[in-house]
């Protein structure tokens, strides 16, 4: 087990190189970038609100470059071509694609992210000030997806083929087949002081007096708050989970060992927490850092936006549109290298599951 560890951890820099090599030559190409996103503001033909305009930044983002002349950049005409370089080196760009690429790479080896370019505050207290809210989502959203999906689905594998197995399966299909966010918007029509009923807030993870409110009003608030997001997430969360277990669960029934168990006198109980559980939930197993990485860092993002709770996928999309690219590399490569180091976890987790499982004898 330990040479399949570090031959997995080796290959995360490989892995690694490779996602922010892609990505950085993505944005070469790119319309756009810090540069003229400044030069749009200052001109007044960008609607996009930029809270800093100068200090910070450092040269580890990307950015389209244009070719050389008094239109470089694309609304620039009559500037200050002084000032249009101060820019370039503010946001390094004064610096050839390659070397700072590489200069990028070492800073993040060493997690050093820098600066946000338009607004005053290092990206890594950034990503901890948006932190919260996407944990609050993430977490939740997969406890509740679990808490539902496996006894569901174990229920469904037993019930295998009567009417509740079908008319649950039924519900999972619609849930999945609906969007979140039309849900979501639903929601907000029906119980959040759209047309119906005013129950729930539109807006925050908190109430504005949340610090005056005592704890267990503060759990109350909090919850109340999360209500209507984690409904509108949890819609379609559990279905592929449920019919997973489901499948995984059917499959271990069917086999010897389980007729064999039977046989000897063992009640349902004893036979499928004894014996097929701990077999069945070896796919699960597999599929939770996907499912869990997805909720806590990408799947929330429109559920975000509609409830205006200022999380990490609200974060990353708006630098994108602000063309921040400091922020939209650190969490990348963070978001990259975190759902690698999940990744690695499950399967030791499988071997303390089912010790029979040796990833040292087969091939990474």
């Amino acid at each position: 087990m330990g040479a399949y560890v570090i031959r997995r951890l080796l290959l995360m820099i490989p892995t690694l190189f490779g996602i922010m090599a892609v990505s950085f030559i993505v944005i070469q190409f790119a319309p756009g970038g810090p540069v003229e996103q400044v030069i749009a503001q200052l001109s007044g033909q960008d609607g996009g609100t930029l809270d800093r305009i100068g200090g910070g930044g450092g040269g580890d983002g990307g950015g389209q470059e244009f070719g050389g002349g008094e239109s470089q950049y694309r609304g620039a005409q009559g500037l200050d071509p002084q000032f249009i370089a101060q820019l370039e080196k503010q946001f390094g760009f004064d610096k050839p694609p390659l070397e700072r690429f590489f200069t990028m790479l070492w800073n993040y080896a060493r997690f050093d992210f820098g600066e946000s370019y338009f607004r005053d505050i290092t990206v890594i207290d950034l990503i901890l000030e948006k932190m919260p809210v996407s944990i609050s989502l993430g977490i939740w959203i997969t406890l509740i997806s679990y808490l539902i999906s496996i006894p569901l689905g174990i229920r469904k594998a037993v019930k295998d083929g009567s009417a509740f197995d079908i008319w649950t399966s039924g519900i999972v299909i619609i849930g999945y087949a609906i969007p979140g966010f039309l849900f979501a918007i639903l929601l907000m029509v029906l119980f959040a002081g759209g047309s119906f009923f005013d129950w729930f807030p539109l807006r925050g993870l908190t109430s504005e007096n949340f610090a005056e409110l005592s704890w267990p009003e503060k759990i109350a608030d909090y919850f109340w708050h999360l209500t209507l997001p984690l409904i509108s997430l949890a819609l379609s969360a559990f279905a592929t989970t449920t019919l997973l277990t489901k499948n995984s669960f059917l499959e271990e029934i069917r086999k010897q060992y389980v007729v064999t168990a039977r046989a000897k006198g063992l009640t349902q109980r004893q036979v499928l927490y004894g014996h097929v559980f701990r077999n069945a939930m070896l796919i699960i197993i597999a599929g939770f850092p996907a499912a869990f990485i997805s909720a806590f860092f990408t799947g929330s993002l429109l559920i975000e936006n509609i409830f205006s709770l200022d999380g990490l996928g609200l974060l990353g999309f708006r630098s994108v549109l602000d063309r921040d690219y400091a922020v939209v590399f650190a969490t990348l490569y963070i978001f990259s290298l975190l759902g690698l180091v999940v990744s690695l976890v499950s399967d030791l987790i499988y071997t303390w599951i089912d010790p029979r499982i040796d990833f040292d004898r087969r091939d990474v």
